[in-house]
């Protein structure tokens, strides 16, 4: 019985009251399903959920683990009395209950935790406070909804009997591991930063003329750009205008590529949503782009 009774506790995400009132017969199984995660037929265990203090009684999936726990219990309790349901004045066969006796409400905080904690090594009590009934509920429900294949927030609510969403929202916590792992998706610096190349004449740098002479040469696939503050500039998208500007089809980009000792580097540089919206291929947003340079004057080359 402690046995099954440890089971439950630790993956049935029931609550104390729910778990003290399981009556004889509450595991079922329905026929096998396909897993998407492990691609194999895996049986199906259904446990009967008592009435709870804010659902009127149903029905949830559990792990095979918990039914054969309940099941290997049921095959060796000796025959009990009857016992009245106080939440629904029943007469029914409660599945925990032994020598004419059931469970009794602190047996799971004062006997059955301490026991488990005393077993494993562990303290009864952590960063979260004292273990208790509730933590067992607060975990797996936790591990459910950051699981690889999650629970969404209302197919969580269904599985632990709230009558609202918002009740689940208490239990819905989110991994730091999971957390990171969307961030990561979400790609936001990702999607703000470009590298680009840039040229450097090192002839123009050891010849001391950096002050009158460009030097640097950011390459833009369609031209280059000589002017020094690149990456501040307005006009990155919209460089035709520029005096800065030297297209590549001129015979002088052309010299400055193939110059000799040239020295080849990247920059990284962040991105307006203007311009990231231009360069995701939105012609429509490459148009209000150069609408908004218009009035903006270019860099001045002189």
């Amino acid at each position: 019985m402690v046995k099954a009774l440890a089971v439950v506790w630790l993956f049935s995400g029931l609550r104390n009251d729910e778990i003290r009132r399981l009556r004889i017969g509450c595991i079922r199984w329905e026929a096998p399903i396909q897993t998407a995660a492990e691609k194999s037929e895996q049986k199906v265990c259904l446990l009967d959920v008592p009435v709870n203090k804010t659902n009127v009684a149903f029905t949830k999936p559990v792990d095979a683990v918990l039914g054969m726990a309940v099941e290997a219990w049921e095959q060796v309790q000796p025959p009990q009395p009857s016992f009245i349901d106080m939440k629904t004045g029943e007469l029914v066969q409660l599945l925990f209950a032994y020598r004419g006796r059931s469970l009794g409400i602190s047996f799971i905080n004062g006997s059955l935790i301490p026991m488990l904690c005393e077993k494993a090594g562990i303290p009864q009590s952590d960063a979260r406070g004292k273990i208790t009934s509730h933590r067992a509920r607060a975990t797996i429900a936790s591990q459910l909804y950051n699981a690889k294949e999650p629970f969404t927030l209302f197919e969580l609510q269904e599985w632990l009997g709230h009558s609202s969403p918002e009740s689940t929202r208490h239990y819905a916590k989110i991994t730091p591991t999971r957390l990171a792992k969307s961030f990561a998706d979400a790609g936001y610096f990702a999607r703000n930063l470009r590298t680009i190349e840039v040229l450097i004449d090192r002839d123009v740098i050891q010849g001391s003329l950096v002050s009158s002479t460009p030097w640097k040469y950011y390459d833009l696939g369609h031209g280059l750009c000589s002017y020094d503050f690149f990456d501040q500039c307005p006009h990155r998208m919209a460089c035709a205008r520029c005096d800065f500007y030297i297209p590549k089809a001129s015979t002088k980009a052309q010299l400055v590529e193939g110059k000799k000792h040239l020295l080849r580097m990247t920059q990284t540089i962040t991105l307006t949503d203007e311009e990231r919206a231009a360069i995701d291929g939105d012609v429509a947003s490459y148009d209000r782009l150069l609408k908004q340079l218009a009035q903006v004057p270019t860099p001045d080359s002189e």
